[in-house]
Order: C-alpha cells, then structure tokens, then sequence
C-alpha cells in the first residue's frame, strides 16, 4: 500500500527538520499506539537527506551500542570508534558531529530504554543542553507504549521534562483517506464494506494495509482474512495493551471486556466485576493509556454524574467483543464458527460504529461546535443518537442513525426532539435527519 494522508504532519517534521539544519537543534517527539504509522510518517519525511536510524530493542546496552556504530558509520560515511559501548558516549559522539554537519537523528520505541539503563535520559538531558544551542541534529524520537512516551517527556520529575520542541500525536486515518483507499484498492466497493473497514480497523494503517495487501476488503473477506489460523489479528489487542499495563493487565482487560460488551457505567462496570471498585483503573484508562473516554449527554456540565465510558479505538472494541470473548473457539481452531457468529452479529455491531462514523464525518465537516449523544439516566426512551450544535447561534442538528432508512420513524423522533427542545434547547431551531448506511 502506498503512503496516504498524513500531509500536515509531514509538512511539520520538515519545518522543523529545516530549523534543525539551518539554525540549531530541535527534538521532536512522535507518539501514537503501535500500528499507528509513527516509522513510515518519519522516514518519510527523511528521505534522501542523511540520517541515522535506531532502533532501541530489548537488548543489552552494549549490545545495543555495538550494533548502532556500524549503522552509524555506514548512515553518515564517518568513523566511529568500536569502543563507544555506553549510549552515553554515543549520543555525545553523535552530537559533537551535528557541530560540523547537519543530519536527522532518528531514535525508535526510544521508551524501551526504561528497560535497558533508565539513567540513558538524565546522560542524554546533560549532552543535549550541552550541544544543543550549536550543533544541527534534527533528533526525532518516538515510541508505541503511550503511558511511557508520555511519562518521559511530560512529567515533572523527568530528566526530559521541557526537553522536546514539538510533540506530535498520530491519529488513525481520516474518513477521507478510508474512502481513498477504498477506491483506489476496491473499486466496486459498497458502503457496507467501507463500514466495515472503518469498524474493525478504526483507520489504523497497519491494519488496513494487511486488508489492502490480501485483497480482502468486502465484508465478508475481511472478516474471513481475520478470523483464520496464524491470523496476525488473533493475540493484536492483548499484545497491544500488555505493553501498555504491564503484568497488572488482568482487571483492565477485565474492564475493557466489560465496557466492549456494553456495561458502560461504573456501578455496572463494577457489579459484572464482583463488586470492585474500579474508579482508578477507569481514571488511568482514560488519562495515562489514553484507551477509554468518559461520555456525557451533550452540553452536560463536567461534574455530572451521567457518565458512560467507551472504548476509543475501533480495532480493540472489535478484539474485546470477539477474539477475546471467543478465546476457547480459537484455541480449538474453530473458526468456522467464529467467522458465523460475527457474520450473524455484524448487521447489529456495526450499527452502533456507524453512528460513531457520522459524528467523525460532522467533525471533519468543521461547522459543529459541539457534537455528541444525549440521554436521560432513568429515561432511555428519550435516547438520541447525534445532537450537533452548529457554529450559528441557537441552530442544531438531530440525527437519528439507521443502517437502512426503511426502519426509521420520523414520528418517534419528533417526539423526541420536543421532549429534547423542551429540557436542554428551548431557544434553538432544530433540523432533524434520518442518516443511513446511503449517507455515507
């Protein structure tokens, strides 16, 4: 698959790679979750310009060390002494060159240091206040375990803490990108296949690269080229937030099966759980791993005790529901079964991502200042799919989303929007529209 989107924030590296050159040295820090693009967005920007490329893996430090002096020789056609077996040294070695000559510096799952010699980033923070002012590295830094990236460069107590010029977080794909590369690698695509794409993969590139590659971009093929033996989706989600949570990963998955599976209150939450407390590990899901967010109706005041919580990304929603809850079909290779059950399942799992689409496609629309869900606690009759408030004063939008325009009631809806109007927007003029899987 060939390299989509990303056109700001490939424009913003070489601003800064520019800077780097023509002035003094900058860091910027890339982050986002694994399968995200960070690598493929760097190098990118990199092309054809000198640049050393590291990657830190769990390894020895000397191992490390003797392993990125023939990469650095070879990146940057200099001599290197096969002494240098301490990061340290090589990071100042690399520094005092960026005095003569300017090149990119590109340091990989740089959190994985944490693991190898934690004192790597007081050495770095030391050389690079050093050199900083008159050498001309362009040093970009990144990383896949989000809690730890986000620990190093914005803690307090950190050696790093203030360190870094820019930091960027990468997003999934945009709804525009999705439909690009549905038509560029399914021509004949139908909607339903663009939902689909959009609910298992959540726009994350790696995934949709291997639906890409594999030619299996219909709903069915997807679902066929997943659920498979050696499938590379199969252990993805628990592969994904071990890394995250570290050997305490039992309650939150436990939390997260919870919430895919629709308890998304915490009382709810922690009844299905046995009656424990859960509040710090939904805090943590939401403010360290960036994985959950708290939903209330809209233009519900922030302290209000209406709350449910939702799984962020598409791909791990999709891993709890089904990889995850089905664990003993996979473990016998029965995935034939498996393949039915979301096949029977989808027409109705896919409806609640469509919904969760058209709030995206209002977003990108730019002319919303506010667009959510709204609900009454003991009153789900009243329940509202999208409510967006437009950028003109007192005007709104009511959506009601069906997957197929034949099952909506333009009557129960008006209903709806009175009771709507009545309790939370008395003086605004309201549009109601049915959206369905046409609309997209």
């Amino acid at each position: 698959m060939r390299f989509y989107n990303r056109t700001s924030e490939l424009a913003e590296l070489r601003r800064i790679q520019n800077l780097s050159f023509n002035d003094h040295s900058r860091l910027t820090v890339v982050t986002g979750r694994r399968r995200i693009g960070k690598t493929s967005l760097i190098m990118k920007s990199v092309e054809g310009l000198p640049t050393v490329y590291l990657f830190v893996g769990r390894k020895s430090e000397a191992t490390l060390c003797a392993e990125f002096i023939p990469v650095i020789a070879r990146s940057l056609d200099v001599f290197v002494p096969g002494e240098l077996r301490a990061f340290r040294s090589l990071f100042q070695y690399l520094m005092e060159l960026a005095v003569s000559r300017p090149f990119n510096l590109v340091i990989d799952e740089f959190q994985e240091f944490y693991n190898i010699n934690a004192s790597v980033y007081s050495d770095m923070q030391n050389i690079w206040d050093i050199y900083r002012e008159k050498s001309r590295v362009n040093l970009v830094v990144s990383g896949s375990i989000y809690s730890l990236m986000q620990k190093i460069f914005q803690h307090s107590k950190e050696p790093l803490f203030g360190r870094a010029d820019n930091i960027i977080k990468l997003s999934a794909f945009d709804l525009s990108t999705l439909k690009e590369i549905a038509r560029d690698h399914h021509p004949e695509y139908v909607n339903d296949d663009l939902l689909a794409l959009y609910s298992f993969t959540g726009g994350i590139p790696k995934y949709v690269e291997l639906f890409c590659d594999n030619g299996a971009l219909s709903v069915d093929g997807m679902i066929s080229f997943m659920i498979r033996d050696n499938s590379p989706f199969t252990d993805e989600g628990k592969n994904l937030l071990v890394e995250e949570f570290g050997k305490n990963y039992a309650v939150y998955f436990s939390v997260l099966s919870a919430i895919s599976g629709g308890i998304n209150t915490q009382p709810e939450i922690e009844a299905a759980l046995g009656d424990k407390s859960v509040g710090g590990q939904l805090k943590r899901l939401i403010e360290d791993y960036n994985i959950i967010t708290r939903q209330r109706p809209i233009l519900a005041k922030e302290g209000s005790q209406t709350v449910r919580y939702e799984i962020e990304d598409n791909f791990i929603r999709f891993w709890f529901n089904y990889f995850d809850r089905h664990r003993s079909l996979i473990e016998i290779k029965n995935f034939v079964a498996l393949q039915a059950i979301i096949k029977a399942d989808y027409p109705t799992y896919s409806g609640k991502l469509l919904e969760r689409y058209f709030k995206e496609q209002f977003a990108e629309s730019f002319q919303y200042r506010a667009i959510g869900s709204w609900w009454e606690p003991k009153d789900r009759q009243n329940e509202i799919d999208i409510v967006a408030l437009k950028l003109e004063k007192n005007q709104a939008i009511v959506v009601e989303v069906k997957r197929q325009r034949k099952n909506f009631k333009p009557e129960l809806l008006a209903a709806k929007v009175e009771h709507l109007k009545h309790k939370l927007l008395p003086k605004y003029r309201v549009e109601t529209v049915c959206l369905s899987l046409d609309d997209m």
